[in-house]
């Protein structure tokens, strides 16, 4: 199955544990978003990123987990994301992590990708319900 919608996205500094040397600057940030569309959710969690000296490349991790509501069925799973960009050029995956889906949701497996047109942000969400 396959969903799309928008999202509202809020990300804001957090104190840093590790900080970058030779020109690489690491940053830790808070996720907050809401989805909206047949995923109807509210997700909460945190980023770490790296810009590197050279412009264009750089790179992310994160972990959210997302809680409400998908094609109506009820519960919460957690998304893991994975992004590096080479010289402008990205690369993004997030996937549920496996058997962190709770509720209604339990047994979900997926990816999502994200879009970002004229500073609005939007999600197709490709799934499977065990």
């Amino acid at each position: 199955m396959k969903v799309s919608g928008q999202f509202d996205v809020t990300l804001d500094p957090m104190d840093s544990y590790a900080e970058g040397t030779a020109g690489a600057v690491l940053g830790r940030m808070s996720i907050d978003k809401v989805f909206h569309g047949e995923l109807s959710a509210v997700s909460r969690g945190e980023m770490l990123s790296v810009m590197t000296p050279v412009k264009g490349s750089a790179g992310y991790v994160a972990i959210e987990q997302v809680v409400g509501s998908l094609s109506g069925k009820h519960g919460s799973f957690v998304l893991q994301h994975f992004g590096v960009m080479a010289d402008g050029s990205d690369r993004l995956i997030l996937e549920v992590v496996p058997n962190s889906a709770t509720g209604e949701l339990a047994g979900l497996s997926g990816k999502m990708a994200i879009r970002i047109e004229e500073g609005q942000h939007f999600y197709d969400f490709e799934f499977q319900l065990a």
